[in-house]
């Protein structure tokens, strides 16, 4: 169980977000099933340069990739601007804490 009132209501928005993910995808696998069940077998829609298009696998996992370069930009940046500002923080205050996953 999560330590604080912070880590335990993040938990539960976690968990809320992947009960609906889990939904949406169930539904999307009903509907694909049912689209499958009334094209005909061998039917193949075709797209003009289809195969110099990347694959959709290839699309989420490069923006993911970058979202995660991002992000990571986006801590070290926050991190530099708390490090910068310490001097203005009351007593104790003084240095951010080092982040555990550097």
């Amino acid at each position: 169980m999560a330590s604080n009132p912070t880590q335990e209501l993040q938990s539960e928005f976690l968990s809320t977000i992947r009960k609906s993910q889990e939904t949406v995808i169930e539904a999307i696998r009903n509907w694909a099933e049912t689209v499958q069940s009334v094209v005909p077998k061998g039917a193949s829609v075709q797209v003009p340069l289809a195969d110099q298009l990347p694959k959709p696998e290839e699309v989420v996992a490069s923006a993911y990739d970058f979202a995660e370069h991002l992000l990571a930009s986006q801590r070290t940046f926050a991190e530099e601007i708390l490090k910068v500002t310490a001097p203005l923080l009351p007593s104790g205050d003084s240095a951010p804490k080092a982040a555990a996953s550097k």
